[in-house]
């Protein structure tokens, strides 16, 4: 049972549209802005997607690097950039997005339904970002949308060996439609499926929608840390618009403290995920 609790800020995703969520970062200045404020009241970790002029969804690799420099600059969170993108980005941008620098990045284990979409990600291409990520000592979080996912990463450490900072720590997506529910059960039995990783494997847990809650309470419960945003949420309660990723941050921080786990540090989050010193 770890004494601290690592908060994990993702602030934008690529579904959302601006129309939709106006209080959405999709500009530089505003995303800084928001990193900035949650820092400040308990985040540790940044889940970056950027965006272009029309706040669409983009892997442009001038707008990733100036996104992981301005961020490095202006705060100490860790940096961890999306390698999914939207569903429809290509292959290799997705790989690409390590050409920024990143010092975390996603890496989804396994193709899943998305609503009405399919997020694929080829047994393959999986491989060649992990193998990548160890050449460049980035760290992944290894994202988990359905349980044999799980076993999938096991194949994939067995294979291919630990990541980069030797630590190996996942995010597990619950309440996606076409992935694991967002329920106290789907958690346990990711939990179970955990054994068979590396000891000292950590997790985080991320509640989409109404799934936040129940899936924030269940992660505290057993040792877990904690991923919030508006990527995963834009209501905060029911008839309730999420009015800033500070808010759902600010909960996350609040329900730490009551578990009595506080909020890690970012030096502190860097010690447990294997991230080199800022």
């Amino acid at each position: 049972m770890t004494t601290t609790t690592l908060i994990t800020v993702a602030p934008t995703g690529a579904e959302s549209a601006k129309s939709e969520a106006p209080a959405l970062p999709v500009t530089l200045d505003e995303l800084l802005r928001t990193a900035i404020e949650c820092e400040a009241i308990g985040a540790s970790v940044i889940h970056v997607h950027v965006r272009d002029d029309a706040a669409a969804p983009t892997l442009d690799q001038g707008r990733l690097r100036a996104t992981v420099e301005a961020l490095r600059e202006r705060t100490d969170l860790i940096v961890q950039l999306s390698t999914g993108g939207a569903v429809t980005d290509p292959e290799a941008d997705r790989l690409a997005v390590l050409d920024a620098g990143p010092e975390m990045a996603s890496c989804t284990m396994g193709t899943v339904n998305f609503g009405d979409d399919v997020f694929l990600n080829r047994w393959e291409f999986i491989v060649e970002l992990h193998t990548r990520m160890q050449d460049r000592g980035i760290v992944p979080e290894y994202e988990i949308f359905d349980l044999g996912q799980l076993a999938a990463l096991r194949r994939l450490l067995d294979r291919h060996g630990l990541p980069a900072g030797g630590h190996v720590h996942v995010d597990l997506v619950m309440g996606v439609p076409g992935g694991m529910p967002g329920t106290v059960a789907a958690l346990v039995a990711c939990r179970q499926a955990m054994r068979d990783l590396p000891a000292g494997s950590t997790f985080s847990a991320t509640g989409i929608g109404r799934a936040s809650l129940p899936v924030m309470f269940a992660a505290l419960a057993d040792g877990g840390h904690l991923r919030v945003g508006m990527e995963d949420t834009l209501s905060y309660a029911k008839g309730r618009p999420v009015e800033s990723n500070m808010q759902l941050v600010a909960r996350a921080v609040s329900l730490a403290q009551l578990a009595q786990r506080p909020p890690a540090t970012p030096a502190q989050a860097r010690e447990l995920l294997g991230v080199g010193a800022k």
